[in-house]
């Protein structure tokens, strides 16, 4: 339950100890919050008092008299307005005219009421008031969430980009000013590293485009029906050369040959691509990779076992963040963009399925994916 402070301004007793009764307990849902609203009520007899009030207590809502012993309504509007008071005026008055209506709201008013008012029309204009309130701080609080995010964002690229850029750009002065002599063979290690970090530069970027492209629903999806079989045999064929570099086994389980999903191809890619690349990176030599597909019910059901160095369950559970890689010793010398795994969360979500990690340290890893046959990705 939530309580919002209603200020009532108006120099006639009655007036001001009707409203108090009318909304002493009267609540309301908004289930759109998740909440309940109840009022608190404060009164004033003049504009002065209104200002003491305000400047000691917070308010949500004001109900303001047209006519004061000490000042016009109006002057009190645009004294809050000026001051930029976070709250919502109700201007009440016995010399109802469309002027004065037109003149209140021009000056920040939120409502009207013409005197002698129902206290069920009283209770309507407040929870007009109070729902208004709720949803432009609701507005204001996301937006500020908002910002806070992007700055966040913004800021973890900008790191992520600095390393590599810094260290092309020493191996490159280190090219021109010759330091290890004018034979050109002895810069392939450099001119090596250098391709290395720039490559790792490239897919951070593409990365970035597929998640700013899946989170604003700009990412243009091809839906038709996918053997999700062929899209795994495409991964694995991707990374047959690494695996062979370090002895490492890929095997595929599934007894079917075909087994179809309606989905976009490209992101099954994506799927298929991160697990496997992950599963061979962070192998061990002579290690193996078991990647499983078969259907259980209304799912699709995506195994895939390493043999590698395994994570914590404090790194398993921070590891779909966006750029978070796991850095320790093991993994040091493995490059990665920090969002590969974050973009998997977000496709399988639109496919109304889960992913789940389970991993030993020293051990390995166990990526299981599911996926539903039976909804349209959304």
């Amino acid at each position: 339950m939530s309580t919002l402070s209603v200020l009532v301004v108006d120099d006639e007793l009655g007036m001001r100890l009707g409203v108090e009764r009318t909304l002493r307990n009267f609540n309301f849902p908004l289930p759109e919050f998740d909440d309940n609203v109840n009022f608190a009520i404060e009164m004033a007899e003049t504009g002065k008092e209104a200002f003491q009030v305000l400047d000691q207590n917070r308010t949500d809502i004001v109900i303001l008299d047209y006519k004061l012993p000490d000042m016009q309504g109006l002057e009190i509007l645009v004294k809050l307005m000026e001051e930029k008071k976070d709250l919502l005026t109700i201007m009440v008055t016995a010399y109802a005219s469309l002027e004065v209506a037109i003149s209140a709201t021009k000056n920040g008013a939120f409502d009207f009421l013409a005197k002698p008012f129902t206290p069920e029309e009283l209770r309507n204009t407040i929870k007009k008031a109070a729902k208004h309130i709720y949803i432009s701080r609701k507005a204001r609080k996301l937006e500020e969430e908002k910002r806070q995010v992007r700055f966040q964002f913004i800021s973890v690229l900008a790191h992520e980009l600095k390393s590599p850029l810094a260290a092309v750009e020493n191996y490159l002065v280190m090219m021109k000013d010759r330091v290890i002599g004018d034979e050109l063979s002895k810069y392939d290690n450099m001119v090596g590293r250098s391709l290395i970090r720039i490559d790792g530069m490239r897919k951070m970027i593409l990365d970035l485009l597929d998640l700013t492209r899946i989170e604003s629903g700009q990412k243009q999806r091809n839906l038709t029906t996918v053997n999700i079989i062929s899209s795994a045999k495409f991964a694995i064929e991707g990374v047959l050369l690494t695996a062979k570099e370090r002895n490492i086994t890929v095997n595929l389980d599934c007894k079917e040959e075909v087994i179809e999903l309606m989905a976009d191809s490209s992101e099954l890619d994506i799927v298929f691509n991160n697990i496997v690349t992950n599963a061979v990176k962070y192998n061990k030599i002579d290690g193996q990779v078991n990647l499983s597909i078969f259907k259980e019910g209304d799912f699709i059901k995506i195994i895939c076992k390493d043999t590698g160095i395994g994570m914590s369950k404090e790194d398993v559970d921070k590891l779909f963040g966006e750029f978070v890689r796991i850095k320790n010793e093991k993994t040091k010398n493995v490059l990665g963009s920090g969002l590969g795994l974050s973009i998997l969360k977000k496709i399988v979500k639109l496919y109304h399925g889960d992913i789940n990690v389970e991993s030993e340290v020293d051990v390995g890893t166990t990526f299981t994916v599911t996926l539903n046959t039976q909804i349209e990705p959304s």
